[in-house]
């Protein structure tokens, strides 16, 4: 699959078992400092909980360097682990789920937490709005002023994002592509320029 998915907005789910309610939070969060910025904030809001759990994905699904989770004074291997099972198996990135717990005087025991815990994601997850994001490798391209108007417009009605613009004897521009369209995409416009635009790919050229 060459897209993942991700919240559009942080959302909130509920799920009460055997008296004990259970919070899911999920918002969409890019890299650990938002993960952890975004895990303090249900700390703050829910202050008497008795746990609030966590995991993430903080990138692509695939980066496994932005992959973490916590039990959180729960038994281990009860919470953490099983939500970024159920993280990992979705399709989710950019994504944290905290489950805040409010004890309600009946144990689970320690497979019954496991299942809490991944049902609580699960039906977040299942209920979550998201949007489809679709991985982009930066490319920039060189063209003349009296080209400019022709390859903007041609920009403008693909899903290519234009990100930065630097003028000089030419115009530099800088682009985010999805990979799987790029080639098509890039002999568009060398069909548009003529052989006349410069390409520069640092990541593609390098895989």
């Amino acid at each position: 699959m060459d897209y993942y998915l991700s919240p559009i907005e942080e959302q909130r789910f509920d799920l009460v078992i055997k008296n004990s309610q259970f919070i899911t939070r999920v918002k969409r969060t890019c890299g650990r400092m938002e993960a952890k910025a975004f895990i303090d904030s249900i700390r703050t809001q829910y202050p008497d909980a008795n746990h609030h759990c966590w995991a993430f994905a903080a990138g692509a699904p695939s980066n496994v360097h932005l992959w973490d989770q916590s039990d959180d004074g729960e038994p281990k291997g009860t919470a953490g682990k099983p939500m970024l099972n159920v993280l990992q198996h979705s399709n989710f990135g950019e994504t944290t789920v905290v489950v805040t717990r409010y004890f309600g005087g009946v144990k689970l025991g320690a497979g019954g937490l496991v299942r809490a815990y991944s049902q609580a994601v699960q039906q977040a997850l299942s209920q979550t709005v998201f949007e489809e994001v679709y991985p982009r490798h930066a490319v920039s391209i060189k063209v003349s002023y009296s080209l400019l108007g022709k390859v903007e417009y041609w920009l403008e009605q693909s899903d290519i994002e234009v990100q930065a613009k630097h003028f000089d004897t030419d115009i530099t521009i800088e682009l985010g592509v999805i990979p799987n369209s790029w080639q098509e995409q890039k002999t568009a416009l060398e069909n548009l320029g003529q052989g006349s635009i410069i390409f520069i790919e640092p990541e593609l050229d390098n895989k």
